[in-house]
């Protein structure tokens, strides 16, 4: 089965997530609710297919307005899964955007890459809603 490149357009609690098969991932937005089955499982299930065969750097860039607890838990779902890429000898990138003035989602950032162990490049950005 061919790999194909899928994106899901952001409402006003939910992020955009564009999922290429070509090495780039894209979550952006606000993470306020993810609560949507279908949309949770059309991730998973491509993100199973991709690791099978993940490209040969993976660049995960992550640019949140605001993530609540419920939607850092699916977060490190996804990051998890796509640690299984590093197994595979391929590399992983993660960029963790946040404002300057925005301490929370910077801590939360920090906390999933260290008590996970998941590498974050950390960028600070003048404007969350016009990065990655």
């Amino acid at each position: 089965m061919r790999q194909v490149r899928t994106e899901i357009l952001p409402t006003a609690n939910t992020p955009y997530f564009l999922l290429d098969p070509e090495g780039i991932i894209r979550i952006k937005g606000k993470g306020m609710v993810i609560n949507e089955t279908n949309t949770l499982n059309n991730i998973y299930a491509w993100l199973d297919l991709y690791v099978k065969s993940p490209a040969e750097i993976t660049y995960v860039s992550i640019c949140l307005e605001y993530l609540n607890s419920f939607c850092t838990g699916k977060l490190v779902t996804i990051l998890k899964k796509l640690m299984e890429v590093v197994a595979d000898k391929k590399k992983l990138v993660i960029y963790w955007y946040y404002e300057e003035d925005d301490n929370d989602i910077l801590e939360r950032g920090e906390y999933i890459s260290s008590t996970f162990n998941i590498p974050f490049k950390f960028i600070m950005t003048d404007d969350i809603g016009n990065c990655c």
